[in-house]
């Protein structure tokens, strides 16, 4: 039968010009990856293919792509292909996730990933969002939770995930060894793959720092090198490399071969062991398909709307790969089957949650709010949710608000006639279910967390901090590191600040930590913890008091350069 996906492939013949020692005995082996799924159990827009809207033929619309069920549906349809397929992840199968997966502690993701068959995927960052002990009891099983309320809702006792995450990178600070399994070993078709995983070695400054306080992130390349002579004693016939982190290209995801590819990622492969020829990336939301130094690197966008196909060829009789073929893959809600036991985990995941994601909890001026941010850096929806942590704390003292837009992962979408938006559009935009804290910074400590906001390790580039109403300064991006930010701008209610003036500051607790390179923060003084108010919670209350709310109008921030 003739595929109706988008199925471009790019060829990479690898030289087999010294001599075999035995007849070659080649097997077809076909790879799946996914990346970055982020518990979108369904379907969601996908901004790279766009069609004619069925409401009005004239006008177009983007596709509808991945969810559990399509996903589960291309699956089946290619392991009655080829049986010889091995289903893997890229890191961030959970975190972030939407109020299906999230209010179920990601339960229904992990199992639905062990259902679809997966083997193995490396970490992610996402993965460590609640911690190392939340993180092993999703791999391990049972209801030990740090949060009781959502754990072993889905199923009692959640399972262990069929699948291993593997983390070469991530090693315990006191012995120094993995704390997840390095890699692992894949028999198919008489052929033996070998995966190895690692997790961007930044990962410290994008999560929360108490959950990861036992563990050091190593260098990703020298931590996957490191076990390429362990696989090579077991005769793999093939090493394929697992990880979460990526870049950019030029070209689109379907672009065979694309030589555009720039960002963290090509550094790492540029250093790996030769003896590994094809990377399956993820971590920067893109789709790519891409060759650096001769081998394969290619990421699959996001939420499952594009799936990595990797068509092998190994010769196992000489432990070697002859050839592969990379893919990115539509998972395309029109043209697959669903696969009949995905719709039962959604199914039953929608019925526990969908009382509270469907609850209206305020009208909106229009019908989004956007997180998309000006040439400043600051969004009509980073004002909005700065606003709102502001009025959850000030009977505490506070006098300014800082949201990180990292933590705002969606427009803001009244998904109900009226504008009205739900619980579930405003736990869409803040999954991550931090709690507020209020901290005292003087004036000089606020003009140095400013300027931290263009020295992120992590991001590559300026990360600007959403700040409430009130508050309001300019930076020059071309100025010296430490001078960015003019000092006389920095002003509260018009007023300039005194830099040995305390003033009382919100945040949520992952900024309190330090997350983002933020430190900062951990310098404040007479620090308040709120557990009991998480942050979409003051969300939802200011929603709830402001009918008809308008967007922030993205005056705050000015950037005269």
């Amino acid at each position: 039968m003739k595929s109706n996906l988008f199925l471009i492939g790019a060829a990479l013949t690898l030289s087999s010009c010294s001599m075999m020692s035995k007849p070659a005995d080649p097997v077809a082996v076909t790879v799946v990856g996914l990346n970055d799924f982020h518990g979108n159990l369904e379907a969601t827009n996908f901004s790279g293919v766009m069609i004619p809207d069925p409401k009005d033929p004239t006008k177009t619309v983007r596709l509808q792509a991945g969810g559990i069920e399509a996903i589960g549906g291309y699956l089946a349809q290619e392991r009655a292909k080829n049986p010889n397929l091995v289903f893997v992840g890229a890191g961030d199968l959970i975190g972030a996730s939407p109020v299906t997966s999230s209010l179920l502690r990601d339960e229904p993701s992990t199992i639905a990933m062990s259902k679809l068959g997966m083997k193995f995927s490396s970490l992610g960052n996402h993965e460590f969002d609640q911690g190392l002990k939340e993180l092993l009891r999703m791999q391990n099983g049972g209801c030990d939770s740090n949060d009781t309320a959502k754990a072993c809702k889905f199923q009692n006792p959640y399972p262990a995930a069929d699948f291993q995450w593997l983390g070469a990178n991530v090693v315990d600070k006191t012995s120094g060894e993995p704390v997840f399994k390095p890699y692992a070993i894949q028999e198919v078709g008489g052929a033996k793959i070998g995966f190895i995983g690692a997790v961007l070695q930044g990962t410290p400054s994008i999560v929360s720092p108490d959950g990861i306080k036992t563990l050091d992130f190593l260098d990703e390349a020298s931590s996957i090198n490191k076990y390429v002579p362990e696989l090579k004693r077991q005769n793999v016939d093939a090493i394929i490399v697992l990880i979460h982190q990526g870049g950019t290209a030029k070209d689109g995801f379907a672009q065979p071969a694309c030589g555009t590819l720039a960002g963290p990622i090509v550094d790492i492969v540029n250093k790996l062991d030769p003896s590994i020829k094809a990377v399956i990336s993820g971590h920067s939301h893109q789709g790519y398909n891409c060759l650096v130094g001769g081998r394969v690197v290619i990421q699959g966008d996001f939420y499952g709307h594009l799936l990595q196909r990797l068509d092998l060829t190994v010769d196992k009789a000489n432990h070697k790969l002859l050839a592969v073929q990379a893919a990115n893959v539509v998972v395309d809600t029109r043209t697959l089957p669903k696969d009949p036991a995905m719709t039962a985990i959604l199914t039953r995941a929608r019925e526990l949650t969908d009382a509270v994601k469907q609850t209206p909890v305020g009208t909106l001026g229009a019908a989004s709010i956007s997180r998309t941010a000006n040439a400043a850096g600051e969004s009509a929806l980073g004002d909005v949710i700065a606003d709102s942590q502001l009025a959850a704390t000030q009977d505490k003292g506070a006098v300014i608000a800082f949201m990180n837009p990292g933590g705002i992962r969606a427009d803001l979408n009244a998904s109900v006639a009226g504008n009205t938006a739900t619980f579930g559009d405003a736990y869409t935009v803040q999954p991550f279910g931090n709690t507020l804290v209020v901290m005292d910074l003087t004036g000089a400590q606020i003009k140095t967390l400013l300027e931290q906001q263009f020295d992120n390790p992590e991001a590559g580039s300026s990360r600007i901090l959403q700040v409430s109403k009130g508050f309001t300064y300019s930076y020059d991006s071309t100025a010296a590191k430490g001078s960015r930010v003019d000092a006389a701008s920095i002003k509260l209610n018009g007023e300039a600040l005194d830099p040995a003036k305390t003033y009382r500051v919100t945040m949520n607790s992952f900024l309190a930590g330090g997350g983002d390179s933020f430190l900062a923060f951990k310098d404040g003084v007479n620090v308040l913890q709120l557990p009991n108010l998480v942050d979409v919670d003051s969300f939802v209350a200011y929603l709830k008091a402001n009918p008809n709310l308008a967007a922030g109008a993205q005056d705050r921030i000015i950037k005269t350069k």
